[in-house]
């Protein structure tokens, strides 16, 4: 699938995450991407199909990739979608 995001929306969306949302990454890490044992996570890629996150697990850097609940085609969407995966992570 060809990107549709321009290097400075990238950047603007990683920088926001993980300076505002690292707490809301770990968790998501933790629990939709299998890693309980993550002490720390930062967004470091994203496409239309996915977050990727390097999230520290026994002192190692490990990638965490996790799917979208659709292809992600407009900036919007990226809000949307972080904000699913933290709820995810929420008790119930």
């Amino acid at each position: 699938m060809t990107h549709p995001f321009t290097p400075d929306i990238v950047e603007a969306v990683l920088k926001h995450m993980n300076a505002d949302h690292g707490g809301h990454s770990l968790e998501i890490v933790q629990i939709l991407g299998n890693q309980p044992d993550a002490t720390a996570a930062e967004l470091t890629a994203l496409d239309p199909t996915a977050a990727v996150f390097t999230a520290q697990v026994a002192g190692r850097p490990v990638e965490v990739r996790i799917p979208w609940s659709e292809p992600i085609t407009d900036r919007p969407q990226f809000r949307s979608e972080f904000a699913r995966m933290h709820q995810q992570t929420q008790p119930q």
